[in-house]
């Protein structure tokens, strides 16, 4: 592959690993509108804010994968007097100058950061034909009583004793409608919690069984076909196994970061019925298998949100490894039907691999906390091994049963998993030792892997090094 020393980047966004989602409930109050508008090369945010306040935090505050470094202080500007914007603790915040409030209005002028952060959706993808998308949700913000109040917010503010509310969006573009679901509009005005991209300037979807597709025309050939192929097949699949997806049509939208030097990047995200994903740099420029079967994948396994992560959601953070393992197991399974050369056997065992490494005397529940968020992909793949062997079905069988079961309320949730897994095991023992790996870890989880894999019918051989080897 020439000298070029080549790095591959492989975001896993979404539901799990992006910014936790501020539970808002249907009846959290609108407290703040801002009008997002663009004037030629000009970007402006209005913000009205439903009262003074000494401060107003932006939830989606996730600094930048490269240098990881706050990113609003570098593209935006307040030009109301009197108010700053500032870091404090993990969020951007704006504040009064000299301990005054924060006025009700508040102007910022901004330019699209198309740049990927650590732990969210990138707040602008950037087109090569001038096209721009914003993510919706970075405008969002919540008022606090106390200034100081900001540097004592948790990472997760799902579990802060905060009443929150909502921001509505709105968003138009002075030269012409603007494209929000697949549709042209003059403007939309948007307050979900979960958030989209809208998109100014020229490009139209194209869509083809059953999926719209937005890709940038610059991409490279063989991976913008591999794409195009590959994704209403994967959908088919998915929606065969699990049902029909939830929500409008799904969308694939991809863009072109250009042919950086000495790099091969694929970055992406999943929000409600919407894949993103961003290329970039000159290994991209040529066929390569490695970057087609991550791209594949991506999009089996976001696509899998669809159903567990929109369909249904997790309870607490502990229990990424039920949307995660889950979405992973199901990208695997369809990815090998749908593309025969991809090696999902490889990255199964790795799963494994990965589960004996991160669970060995501490437990998975609390693996966010040590900054080890791999061990709920990992270990969710293992435990979904046990139950599609123990069912004696597919894993999609074993998903869909939790999900339809689960409809009403859209929470699946620990106890509501491993009932399941009992019901199509027969085995309480499985889900006591899954409980045992979650809750406590274990001083040799090879040796329980292996106990769960003979109880549940996984075929497989103990390596030299004692773990399991699937066969």
């Amino acid at each position: 592959m020439s000298r070029l020393a080549l790095t591959l980047f492989l975001i896993l966004a979404l539901a799990g690993c992006a910014a936790r989602r501020v539970p808002l409930g249907p009846t959290a109050p609108v407290a703040a509108t801002v009008d997002v508008t663009r004037r030629g090369d000009v970007w402006t945010a209005d913000f009205h804010l439903d009262r003074p306040a000494p401060i107003w935090v932006f939830v989606r505050s996730s600094v930048t994968r490269e240098g990881q470094l706050p990113w609003r202080a570098r593209d935006w500007v307040v030009e109301t007097p009197g108010v700053r914007l500032e870091r404090r603790g993990r969020y951007d915040v704006l504040v009064g100058e000299n301990g005054a409030a924060v006025p009700a209005e508040v102007r910022l002028r901004f330019r699209p950061f198309a740049h990927d952060l650590l732990a969210d959706s990138a707040p602008a993808l950037a087109f090569s034909t001038g096209a721009i998308a914003l993510f919706s949700r970075q405008f969002d913000l919540f008022a606090l009583p106390d200034a100081a109040a900001a540097e004592q917010l948790p990472a997760d503010l799902s579990t802060a004793t905060i009443p929150f509310t909502r921001t509505r969006a709105t968003f138009r573009d002075e030269s012409g409608p603007i494209l929000h679901a697949g549709r042209r509009v003059p403007s939309v005005s948007l307050d979900d919690e979960d958030g989209t991209y809208v998109m100014f300037g020229p490009a139209d979807p194209v869509e083809s069984a059953g999926v719209a597709t937005i890709i940038d025309p610059a991409l490279p050939a063989w991976i913008r076909d591999a794409l195009t192929s590959a994704t209403p097949a994967i959908l088919r699949r998915l929606a065969g196994a699990l049902g029909p997806p939830p929500g409008t049509e799904p969308m694939l939208m991809v863009s072109w970061a250009g042919p950086t030097p000495r790099r091969v990047a694929m970055t992406g995200s999943v929000l409600p019925n919407l894949l993103q994903m961003t290329f970039e740099g000159e290994g991209v420029l040529r066929d390569n298998a490695g970057l087609r079967d991550h791209a594949l994948w991506f999009i089996a396994h976001e696509a899998a949100h669809f159903w567990l992560g929109e369909a249904v959601v997790y309870q607490y953070a502990r229990d990424q490894w039920i949307t995660e393992g889950g979405a992973d197991l199901l990208a695997f399974r369809i990815i090998s039907e749908v593309y025969p050369a991809y090696d999902g056997r490889a990255e199964l065992q790795k799963a494994i691999d990965d589960c004996v490494r991160l669970s060995t005397g501490r437990p998975i529940a609390t693996a966010e906390e040590r900054n080890e968020q791999r061990a709920y992909y990992a270990c969710g793949v293992v435990f979904g091994l046990v139950a599609e062997s123990a069912s004696r079905r597919p894993f999609g069988a074993f998903v869909r049963r939790l999900v339809d079961d689960s409809r009403a309320d859209r929470v699946l949730t620990q106890e509501e998993w491993l009932a399941g897994l009992d019901r199509v095991s027969r085995d309480p023992t499985l889900s006591a030792d899954i409980v045992r790996l979650l809750d406590q870890g274990a001083p040799d989880p090879s040796a329980l892997i292996a106990s769960l894999f003979t109880r549940a019918g996984v075929r497989y051989a103990l390596a030299e090094n004692g773990r399991p080897r699937l066969l």
